[in-house]
């Protein structure tokens, strides 16, 4: 389920709100060995799935970047600010990996807008999110990130 917001009035009343959750992403052996291929990180836990198998997770994982890549496009199904006329990445406060992601593993997001901030031209906003795994006892990853709207 999205929330849409028309533009930074509205999106400023959303602060400290739950924005939901994410559907699920399944993280594929394809998936993984496409994000060592664009970022040159073949290490055998993620990409030599006969060596991984006999590693300490039982079979490859995702890259951590990897899978905090997938926080965009999970979170644009969370939250459409329209009546903008750019969106950007700030950066991001914290990130921690708290366990991996197994190859043909699914994860989703679940997101809440802790901030709304003015900014030089626009607003940024501050976002508490959390990468569950499906029957995971832990996220695969928690994150702080930081995005901005300009009008």
């Amino acid at each position: 389920m999205s929330v849409t917001v028309n533009g930074l009035d509205e999106l400023k009343k959303l602060a400290g709100s739950d924005l939901g959750t994410s559907a699920w992403i399944e993280v594929t052996q394809e998936r993984i060995n496409t994000f060592a291929e664009a970022t040159g990180d073949h290490q055998w836990i993620h990409t030599d799935v006969e060596k991984a198998t006999e590693g300490p997770f039982g079979a490859p994982i995702a890259h951590g970047y990897l899978t905090l890549s997938l926080f965009i496009p999970l979170f644009t199904e969370l939250l459409d600010v329209q009546g903008v006329t750019t969106k950007v990445n700030y950066g991001l406060d914290k990130v921690r990996f708290p366990a991996p992601v197994k190859v043909g593993s699914r994860i989703r997001l679940v997101a809440k807008l802790a901030s709304v901030e003015d900014v030089p031209g626009g607003a940024q906003i501050t976002v508490d999110g959390t990468l569950d795994i499906e029957g995971g006892g832990k996220p695969a990853a928690v994150v702080r990130s930081l995005s901005r709207f300009y009008a």
